[in-house]
């Protein structure tokens, strides 16, 4: 039985990495998750991991059917969607010369299609109600750039731009949209980097932890007069 408390939070990419610790955050404050990850073994771990209530998905974001049959069963098991989070995000790193073009478009996909595809959804949701919060992962590479990762940067900053656009499209709705944009952290994504080298260029000398974002997250999600901003958790990199 799915417990009737709390509010309701969507989160794509809850099972791992900076999903997974927004999700064992909002867990604490009680609310009711949806674990959204394309791994449904995974998804459940976490969900399971949370307590009792929550729900786990299998979904691709960059399929808009699957997109759509997911929130249509978080609607019928957990009700409407008070919260999205967009976590969901895939990366191939490599100077440009060297891409793929299926890299490309994988990239593009999962992760600016696949945000505006949930986000489309869950403002639908959220117009029934008058009122939610979006919160969409962006990256300080997709501000400053960063040598091969070009397409990721791009996909990043696109994240940015759609989300001060939606902003505005759903304000008087009652809807916030906002980005955390976050620097180097200790996730699966970043496990292949050379840490060491990397925290020199970092200002405070040391990658983030997931957490340490979650609560950026999270205060963008509680904030009911912050919309259209992007939330930098770097630990200074952007300055230099």
């Amino acid at each position: 039985l799915f417990l009737k408390m709390g509010k309701v939070c969507a989160i794509f990419g809850g099972s791992r990495g900076i999903g997974k610790a927004v999700a064992e955050l909002l867990a604490q404050k009680g609310c009711r998750l949806a674990i959204i990850a394309r791994n449904l073994e995974v998804a459940q771990t976490t969900a399971r991991s949370l307590g009792a209530g929550h729900l786990a998905l299998s979904c691709d974001v960059s399929k808009e059917q699957e997109v759509q049959n997911t929130f249509e069963e978080m609607q019928r098991k957990l009700g409407p969607i008070n919260y999205l989070v967009n976590a969901a995000a895939i990366n191939r790193d490599g100077l440009l010369l060297r891409t793929k073009t299926e890299d490309m478009v994988s990239q593009i996909h999962t992760n600016l299609l696949g945000t505006m595809l949930t986000c489309k959804a869950a403002v639908k949701s959220m117009i029934q109600q008058q009122g939610g919060a979006i919160v969409n992962i962006g990256s300080v590479v997709g501000l400053k750039g960063n040598s091969g990762q070009s397409v990721y940067s791009a996909s990043k900053a696109g994240v940015v731009g759609f989300s001060r656009a939606l902003a505005k499209e759903v304000a008087r709705k009652q809807i916030r949209v906002n980005v955390v944009a976050p620097g180097f952290v200790h996730t699966e994504m970043t496990a292949h980097l050379a840490e060491e080298e990397l925290k020199k260029a970092i200002p405070l000398g040391r990658f983030g932890d997931p957490h340490e974002v979650a609560h950026a997250v999270l205060f963008l999600l509680e904030s009911p007069y912050v919309t259209g901003s992007t939330l930098i958790v770097d630990g200074g990199l952007q300055l230099l």
